[in-house]
């Protein structure tokens, strides 16, 4: 017997912004545990929340990116459980009434294009972080009250490998609409799978497990084949699959039992008292949507469409947010859009490492680049001397200030280049015999003298050109 797999998934996603969800708090990652959190994240007693507009206004551009009907009509519902990581003993969240529903994105997996349906993103605060050390558990309310938004698909996902393109291109949409830093090794974007299976042909669902805090987009796609696996084993015995909460055990490749599920949660959900409804305005929702940022697709197209760059090369500049802006920039102080590319993708990408968590233009500055581009279309430098200069200007020098201090000013002077030809020809018999003769790597070794004589500072192009013009002449 074969199984249909069914999967939906839930991305919590921290959104980008400088305070927390119902606070003045400020959000921040790695700070000392129990630094950026006040009476409200807490829940002291008298204290009241108050609505982060900028947390609205990027769930409204998520829930645009994500084609989803943005509803203009805020409200918020108490979720209502004890746990240690929620101080307050409730969770302020979107329950009923989700700000965007009946969205979907569009997946690539092996060249085949496939809708996945967004059911809801709703806003929501996030709960503080757990450290467990033997019996004894620590926790951090830095992150209690950081604005979230849920993002919830609908069941149509049907492999690992769907659910993983799924997953990266929910990732650049958020990423792409400066939404949130989506660092899935930070927890800024966590994600839990659903999965059951059923036979071909029945229209019900089979019992579902839960996979939870996957922490990788491999992961994802591992997790999924997993408890495919097991769950097929189980049916094929003959057994039931127990509805669960498990997690995914990256050393044995396998999903893991958390804890069982014999139903389902009241959390006895009622409107949020402390928040009053609030009514988008058109002023205000116009002005988000006429900001939309580009997606990574439209910024490939553009690549390829307006710079004429390849397929190639525009995947590989849109495949992260930064690099793509550095190439933007980049393009912006007038460096070639072709030889910017083939620079980022051969050049500064092979040294990436070096960066640590600095952004691209934090490293090395755009007009610094630009420069070093365009000394090298404009034949002022070699590319062999660009390379050179590439490797101090890691060290924050400017390539105008390292070509002077080195000496490496292309000569493009046809006086002074016809002496260096004319010298290298009069010592070369033999080689000026082998080009007459049909021999071309007589002109490769006769630009290569010049180039030698030169200390390399003659223009490689020119050189050439006359080397044939004077060879012509012998």
């Amino acid at each position: 017997m074969s199984f249909e797999v069914i999967i939906g998934i839930e991305i919590h996603c921290e959104l980008k912004t400088k305070t927390k969800m119902f606070s003045g708090a400020p959000v921040s990652f790695g700070n000392l545990p129990n630094t950026c959190v006040n009476e409200i994240d807490l829940g002291h007693p008298g204290t009241l929340p108050s609505l982060n507009k900028r947390a609205v206004e990027l769930a409204i551009t998520a829930s645009e990116l994500m084609n989803c009907e943005v509803d203009r009509l805020i409200r918020f519902d108490r979720k209502n459980y004890y746990y240690s990581d929620l101080p307050k003993g409730f969770q302020i969240t979107q329950q009923f009434h989700p700000i965007g529903r009946g969205g979907y994105v569009d997946i690539d997996v092996d060249g085949v294009s496939k809708r996945i349906g967004i059911n809801r993103l709703h806003m929501e605060e996030d709960t503080a972080k757990q450290f467990h050390h033997g019996d004894v558990t620590w926790i951090d309310f830095n992150r209690a009250g950081t604005p979230l938004v849920e993002i919830v698909s609908e069941p149509d996902i049907r492999s690992g490998k769907e659910a993983a393109a799924f997953v990266e291109k929910m990732k650049s949409l958020l990423e792409f609409g400066d939404i949130s830093d989506v660092k899935m090794e930070e927890g800024s974007l966590r994600c839990d799978v659903n999965i059951s299976l059923r036979p071909y042909g029945f229209e019900g669902y089979g019992t579902k497990v839960e996979i939870k805090n996957l922490n990788s987009v491999n992961n994802v796609q591992r997790a999924v084949e997993a408890e495919i696996v097991r769950q097929t084993e189980i049916y094929l015995k003959g057994e039931s699959v127990v509805q669960s909460t498990r997690r995914y055990d990256e050393t044995t490749r396998k999903t893991v039992l958390m804890r069982k599920k014999e139903g389902t949660v009241d959390y006895k959900y009622f409107p949020e008292p402390n928040i009053p409804p609030v009514l988008i305005s058109d002023e205000f929702y116009s002005r988000v949507i006429s900001q939309l940022p580009k997606t990574a697709q439209q910024r490939k197209d553009a690549y390829i469409n307006q710079l004429g760059l390849s397929d190639y090369d525009a995947s590989i500049l849109t495949s992260g947010k930064d690099l793509s802006d550095y190439f933007d920039a980049i393009v912006g102080f007038g460096a070639p859009s072709k030889g910017t590319a083939n620079w980022l993708i051969s050049e500064v990408l092979s040294v990436a490492s070096l960066r640590s968590d600095k952004k691209f233009a934090d490293w090395i500055q755009p007009q610094h680049m630009a420069d070093l581009l365009i000394m090298v279309s404009e034949g002022k430098i070699s590319g062999k001397q660009a390379k050179e200069v590439f490797l101090d200007m890691i060290n924050g020098e400017s390539p105008k200030d390292i070509v002077a201090k080195k000496g490496m000013a292309q000569v493009s002077d046809e006086g002074q280049l016809l002496s260096w030809v004319t010298e290298i020809l009069n010592n070369n018999a033999q080689s000026i015999e082998d080009y007459k003769n049909g021999k071309d790597r007589a002109l490769g070794f006769l630009v290569g003298q010049v180039m030698k004589l030169s200390k390399g500072k003659a223009n490689p192009a020119m050189t050439s050109e006359l080397l044939v013009q004077e060879l012509s002449k012998r």
